[in-house]
């Protein structure tokens, strides 16, 4: 057998085995279903109002949609460093496996719960009166596009875990990034809005991209007021944000196996 079909073997093992575990612990998964509906709510109905009513909430969806994966990068860090608390990666690594395996194991396992986060999402959209109006084509691609993103904000979460090595600091290590990153964006407003260096952030910030890019793919517009945003992240949205995800995967998955393989020879 290859190297890279066993590699994926026993990535599918490890996968199933993440996935098999949150089916027994349900509350596990609580903070990735309540948090979209939370934000949506709050955005759409306490600040919605403010900004664009109706049209607001049409243009929050893509928003939600990109900081919520983006926070999902958190449950890899905090999950990856707790196998590793329990010893339970010492155990993995005295099996003849693939280094990467864990790691991608974890991440693919992510991936797929994050596929909850996203239906979520959409039916909060639904029910507040989003909707796509750009026909199937388009969303099916908005939808590759969130899968690749959050595929590649976990690598950020692994290599977050991989150097905290504990539940604790992971968490608060893969928190504080996630506000700034998130907020300094057009996730949620223009960038057109923001103070000149805040501006020049967000204009160039993956999240804002991929946010971008999703309300575009599904057809739903800024609301009147809103100033449209300009510059090449803008024009380009949909290439910029795909090739966004493409470079955290080429930094920061041989980072985060590096840094496995550099523990399992401690």
């Amino acid at each position: 057998m290859s190297t890279i079909n066993a590699a994926a073997r026993d990535s599918s093992v490890i996968a199933w085995r993440n996935l098999r575990n949150v089916l027994r612990t349900p509350g596990a998964m609580v903070t990735s279903l309540v948090q979209p509906i939370m934000f949506v709510l709050l955005l759409a109905f306490v600040f919605g109002g403010t900004l664009g009513g109706a049209q607001y909430r049409m243009f929050l969806i893509g928003g939600i949609l990109a900081q919520t994966l983006t926070f999902n990068a958190s449950f890899t860090a905090v999950y990856l460093a707790k196998d590793l608390q329990l010893g339970l990666i010492d155990r993995f690594r005295s099996l003849p496996m693939s280094r990467g395996a864990v790691i991608l194991g974890r991440v693919c396992a992510d991936l797929a719960t994050s596929l909850i986060s996203i239906a979520v999402t959409l039916l909060c959209g639904l029910a507040i009166g989003w909707r796509i109006s750009n026909g199937p084509g388009p969303a099916l691609l908005a939808l590759g596009l969130l899968l690749l993103f959050t595929f590649s904000v976990s690598w950020v979460g692994a290599v977050i875990a991989l150097t905290a090595r504990s539940v604790e600091v992971a968490q608060s290590l893969g928190l504080i990034w996630l506000f700034p990153v998130t907020f300094i964006s057009g996730a949620f407003v223009s960038v057109q809005s923001m103070p000149g260096p805040l501006r020049a952030i967000a204009e160039w910030n993956p999240v804002t991209a991929v946010a971008t890019s999703v309300r575009r793919l599904f057809g739903n517009r800024a609301p009147e007021g809103f100033a449209a945003p300009t510059g090449w992240p803008a024009d380009n949205a949909l290439l910029y944000a795909f090739l966004c995800c493409l470079a955290i995967i080429a930094v920061f998955a041989p980072l985060a196996i590096g840094q496995y393989r550099r523990i399992s020879k401690r």
